[in-house]
């Protein structure tokens, strides 16, 4: 699949998830995943508007993960609803700023609504893609992104325009899903696209290289949700796979992690 392919994968994808979000009621969610289920506790949605929750789309929870002080300026790769962004507004305080950067027209018009419903008026929204971010070097302390970074097809370059608007000291602190391991290249593609990863996730090890080689230090990856061949034994028999043998091979190789890693102060933009 060419990069161009997708992005426009991916762009239907969550233009239609923000069209179920914007009309849905009640506690009515736009997926019920075990991806996606259960990653925000009560306390940290209790005040969002209902849409902001119902078009959560991660595989994680940076802002449980991600050290965010009063005053930083952070910046979500792939805002989608906003639940991220909104969750960081609160934590970096009025003095504070909270970007939200997302390619989805329809996903900004949704999240920009539940921007004006909560009240916050510590976040801008941006369009834009996460390869090419509309942001000056040097201009946000921490980045965060809920598995979006394996939706890309150049993740390189997504991961040099992180360090780029990085300030020096800066922190990476996303999730994102990764496998670890050698898995048969049938199960890797079937396991991934039940996931949602259109592009395809990283090996741990080769995530680790990608951000050493852009130049980030103190890289770690801390798994937070392994995925169990038996939570997707109906998606792989319906593409004609053999679970039980296949069982063995996927066990403890697909999973959401948490990211980190810290622009050096001394850093140059390679």
């Amino acid at each position: 699949m060419t990069d161009i392919a997708i992005k426009d994968a991916v762009r239907e994808k969550y233009a239609n998830a923000a069209r179920r979000a914007g009309s849905c009621c009640g506690s009515e969610r736009v997926s019920t995943s075990p991806i996606t289920a259960n990653l925000y506790a009560d306390d940290q949605t209790g005040e969002l508007p209902e849409a902001a929750v119902a078009a959560s789309l991660g595989c994680g929870n940076p802002t449980a993960l991600a050290e965010l002080k009063p005053g930083e300026t952070v910046l979500d790769l792939g805002s989608g609803g906003g639940i991220d962004v909104l969750l960081s507004a609160r934590r970096v305080g009025p003095t504070g700023k909270a970007y939200g950067l997302d390619m989805t027209d329809e996903m900004l018009v949704l999240a920009r609504e539940n921007q004006r419903k909560a009240g916050a008026t510590n976040v801008e929204f941006l369009k834009g893609e996460i390869e090419a971010i509309p942001l000056p070097e040097d201009s946000v302390d921490v980045i965060i992104s809920n598995c979006v970074i394996n939706l890309s097809g150049d993740k390189d370059k997504v991961l040099r325009e992180a360090f780029r608007v990085l300030k020096p000291g800066g922190r990476f602190a996303v999730s994102d899903v990764v496998t670890r391991g050698a898995v048969p290249d049938d199960l890797r593609h079937s396991m991934l696209l039940w996931v949602g990863c259109i592009a395809g996730a990283l090996d741990e090890n080769e995530y680790r290289a990608k951000l050493a080689a852009v130049g980030f230090d103190a890289i770690g990856i801390e798994p937070t949700r392994v995925y169990q061949v038996e939570d997707a034994r109906e998606f792989l028999s319906g593409k004609g796979l053999d679970v039980d043998a296949m069982a063995a091979a996927a066990e403890g190789k697909f999973m959401s992690a948490f990211i980190r890693a810290v622009k050096p102060r001394a850093a140059a933009v390679r």
